[in-house]
């Protein structure tokens, strides 16, 4: 059993990309009001929630248990519009080493973009689970932005 590993998924959503990128750049403290999945988010460290110095603390709904964590944005590209983000702490960190979303929305054609999520994790031991339910809540979280965003 792997300690370590990257996996992705790929999620076509209806509006464009500087839509999408939009609400995770600037508005990401209003996911806990759009996705289900999400029950709580606060600003722990910083007085930015989109700043890369800021930590937000997340309560989620992950594989039918409610976990928590900390999050940290490491890295925003705007041209490629894309995120990284660093996991740790709760849940996260009783599992997982290192655990790091990252994020890149990209058009394909008129109004329509491609969402690509991918973790990169480091397991505690060979006990812990490959972080697949994590991928699922990331994907269907995009499918609930998306329509929020579609509707609007």
């Amino acid at each position: 059993m792997a300690i370590s590993g990257k996996i992705s998924v790929e999620v076509a959503i209806k509006v464009e990309a500087s839509k999408f990128f939009h609400i995770l750049k600037k508005e990401f403290h209003n996911i806990q009001n759009i996705c289900e999945r999400v029950h709580g988010a606060n600003l722990h460290e910083g007085d930015d929630w989109h700043h890369t110095d800021s930590v937000k603390h997340w309560t989620c709904l992950i594989d039918g248990k409610v976990i928590t964590c900390k999050e940290k944005i490491e890295a925003i590209d705007e041209e490629k519009k894309s995120l990284s983000y660093k996991l740790f702490d709760g849940d996260v960190g009783q599992n997982y080493k290192v655990f790091e979303v990252n994020f890149q929305v990209t058009e394909t054609n008129n109004e329509c973009s491609l969402v690509k999520w991918t973790i990169e994790y480091e397991k505690i031991n060979e006990d812990a689970k490959t972080p697949y339910a994590y991928l699922e809540f990331l994907e269907k979280g995009t499918k609930e932005v998306d329509d929020h965003l579609h509707k609007a």
